[in-house]
């Protein structure tokens, strides 16, 4: 099968988007960011991937401690890695919150 543009442009987009609240967001310095995988990764995968992107923060700290959502499912009670990513997932980063 001859690839098209359509078939490349599909390709080019297998990105995991990844948020960060509050603190996460404060140590990764920006609020969101895509990235790109040629398929299937673990949580452990991309937690490592996300912290590489990020030297000399405390993000590693901070995600350490979050609860993690894949889509709208809670993960954080699970291995990282055993939790599978799949392009086109939006995993979420959710520091402990205070208040009261």
């Amino acid at each position: 099968m001859q690839a098209t543009g359509k078939d490349i442009e599909v390709s080019e987009t297998q990105v995991i988007r990844v948020r960060y609240w509050a603190a996460a967001r404060a140590a990764a310095g920006i609020a969101e960011e895509e990235v790109a995988v040629a398929g299937p990764v673990t949580l452990a995968e991309l937690r490592a991937e996300v912290v590489g992107r990020h030297p000399g923060t405390r993000l590693p700290d901070v995600v350490g401690v979050c609860s993690v959502l894949v889509g709208e499912r809670p993960v954080s009670s699970e291995d990282p890695a055993a939790v599978v990513v799949r392009p086109g997932d939006t995993v979420e980063f959710l520091p402990p919150f205070a208040g009261g």
